[in-house]
């Protein structure tokens, strides 16, 4: 039992797990049937009750808050069964927690009761083609024409995108005050204006494209919070999911651990199993002891932010990085141990390979949470 857990933490650490084993979720690797499954999976883990630790106790959820370590004990779990299960689940939080920390009452009681039960898909737009890691240059313009506000500007590599019921879009309404000038909005999917212009096809099976606001025109009543306040909801609402990231990388690395140790003991070479070479046992060895590191720093940065630790932020990019670049070192080394049976598609080792890539780039890449455990020691110094 990790230290950072309360019993019914491990409740729904048990729950989930059994839940992964009995649906027997595997690694598809078919690109066609993605969104279908993909929309599937939101409506399952509704009804299997996962999603309502995305939503307050007020809007149907468990809690009166969201909380970071059920987040991360339900990515672990999901991720190490099926990696489409885990973005479906972690779309479901990024995609409603702004709207939980700065929606109205109009715009909460409409939509997260929705989201928790799996009938609403919700999505989270900020990445632009010129915008990735420097997100305070995008370029989509909110323009305000009295009540309204006219949305003109390209989003790419948005997940969920064709497939969401909802939008959260960042805009500029005050370009000339840069980060300061940027609000948050809410559109629903058949907003006029609001074109899914490509569906692109990633590493991993992912639904993901690019938009487009081509005038797009809403009313004052899509605005989430105030004007001016969209980073800062972003910011927030990314502080809270960084460290689940790490929670995903965690589950894919026990999962290649797992078949890594199996393969070992029945795979034979030179008349014995393949585990009794000291150079298996070593790879092992390393991954397991990568595992746990990244298991402890994931849970403790879910524990602070939890208890709004002053340090949770720095904490959080630690996991992000640590555990998201282990787990590609144990997911690599497990395939090694697989050898060649290791490169066949649709094995499970192939699609580890694919699916755990992505967790250092998005949510803001390895190099960024460098910077921003460097900048949080040489402040604090």
């Amino acid at each position: 039992m990790l230290p950072f857990f309360e019993p019914d933490h491990l409740i729904l650490q048990e729950r989930t797990r059994r839940w992964v084993d009995e649906k027997g979720l595997s690694f598809s690797r078919h690109h066609a049937i993605l969104e279908e499954r993909a929309i599937a999976l939101v409506r399952e883990l509704g009804a299997g009750g996962f999603l309502n630790y995305t939503v307050s106790e007020e809007f149907g959820g468990i809690r009166a808050t969201v909380q970071a370590r059920d987040l991360c004990i339900l990515r672990e779990e999901l991720a190490r069964g099926d990696a489409l299960s885990d973005t479906m689940f972690a779309m479901q939080a990024l995609g409603s927690y702004p709207i939980s920390l700065a929606g109205n009452g109009q715009q909460k009681s409409r939509l997260l009761p929705a989201i928790a039960r799996g009938e609403c898909i919700a999505a989270f737009a900020i990445t632009e083609p010129d915008a990735g890691s420097d997100v305070a240059s995008l370029q989509t313009r909110a323009e305000r024409h009295g009540n309204e506000f006219h949305l003109t500007g390209t989003k790419r590599f948005i997940s969920n995108a064709g497939i969401a019921d909802n939008y959260v879009v960042f805009a500029a309404t005050a370009p000339e005050k840069k980060a300061k000038g940027i609000s948050a909005f809410l559109l629903t999917a058949n907003t006029p204006g609001l074109l899914i212009k490509e569906k692109i096809e990633v590493l991993a099976p992912h639904p993901i494209g690019v938009i487009e606001f081509a005038d797009c025109v809403v009313g004052e009543d899509a605005l989430l919070g105030k004007e001016g306040e969209g980073l800062q909801i972003a910011f927030a609402t990314l502080d809270l999911l960084r460290c689940s990231v790490g929670a995903a990388a965690v589950g894919f690395a026990q999962r290649a651990l797992d078949e890594a140790v199996q393969y070992s003991k029945t795979r034979r070479q030179f008349g014995r199993p393949i585990a009794e070479f000291q150079g298996i046992e070593f790879k092992l060895a390393e991954m397991a002891t990568e595992l746990e590191a990244s298991r402890l720093l994931v849970y403790q940065a879910a524990w602070a932010h939890d208890r709004a630790d002053d340090d949770a932020k720095r904490k959080s990019s630690m996991a992000k990085f640590y555990a998201t670049e282990a787990a590609q070192r144990i997911v690599d080394q497990a395939l090694q141990i697989h050898g060649g049976n290791g490169l066949i598609a649709g094995s499970i080792m192939e699609r580890l390979y694919r699916d755990v890539r992505a967790l250092r780039i998005y949510e803001g890449t390895s190099e960024i949470q460098k910077l921003i455990i460097a900048r949080s020691l040489l402040k604090k110094s």
